[in-house]
């Protein structure tokens, strides 16, 4: 994932929510947003090419979404990134005990955030501090970089959730992550990538010939651990390939 914005609302009748997109190239073989037939219970797209996923559900209410953290200069790990959120969804551990784990090891990993719930608590880790965190309850947005930092395209998906708490339908919040409009020049964060291309990185949806948001993701839990996910998936310069939903 490169966006998630979401809200925490612990005794709320909607306690979470959460709109996601990941971005990522086209060439990249992906399976769209199914039931794993190899882990009863969890539902999540699939990365064909390390196996892991970015964002999906589990058992006994477990949900875990995953960024990267974009940073050119940055050592590659030899491990995928993805497998932490397939692991959780899979595991048994609590979210405590999870990310203790996971921040034993982070550093065979490339940089990354990591969300891991169980309809109790959600933790959050970033790989560079290695200190887990449960997260109290707001509104929140991870990017490609550590947790709420100020990326423009950040600010208004978070602000955007924000508005649409009291109706949080479906297809509002997938129109929020549709916006490709790209952020001012002058506004643009400096990651090391180059003017042209933090310009195409700055839009809450991005497309292009070869790398853009690949899917786009709605999660919706009610106060009974009922779930509702939506993901539609897209292909070069944005072009809409399908939808899938789920209520578990």
């Amino acid at each position: 994932m490169c966006l998630i914005v979401f809200a925490w609302r612990p005794g709320h009748a909607l306690p979470l929510i959460v709109a996601a997109n990941r971005d990522e190239f086209y060439a990249r073989p992906t399976q769209a947003l199914a039931a794993w037939e190899d882990a009863p219970g969890v539902h999540a797209g699939r990365d064909l090419e390390a196996g892991g996923t970015w964002l999906g559900v589990g058992p006994q209410g477990r949900f875990a979404a995953l960024t990267n953290i974009r940073d050119p200069g940055q050592a590659v790990g030899p491990r995928s990134r993805g497998e932490l959120v397939a692991a959780y969804l899979k595991g048994e551990l609590g979210v405590e005990a999870y990310l203790d784990q996971v921040a034993s090891h982070s550093g065979q990993y490339s940089g990354f955030n990591l969300l891991v719930g169980d309809g109790q608590h959600l933790g959050y880790l970033h790989a560079r501090d290695a200190t887990p965190r449960l997260l109290e309850a707001g509104v929140y947005g991870l990017s490609n970089a550590g947790l709420d930092t100020p990326w423009p395209k950040l600010v208004k998906a978070r602000s955007g959730l924000e508005g649409l708490l009291e109706t949080p339908e479906p297809q509002r919040l997938l129109a929020l992550l549709a916006d490709n409009e790209p952020a001012a020049d002058g506004d643009l964060p400096e990651t090391g990538v180059g003017v042209a291309t933090e310009k195409l990185l700055s839009s809450v949806f991005i497309a292009s010939q070869n790398y853009g948001t690949r899917a786009s993701t709605v999660l919706i839990v009610d106060d009974q651990g009922r779930r509702q996910l939506i993901e539609r998936s897209f292909g070069p310069f944005g072009g809409h390939l399908g939808e899938v939903e789920f209520a578990v």
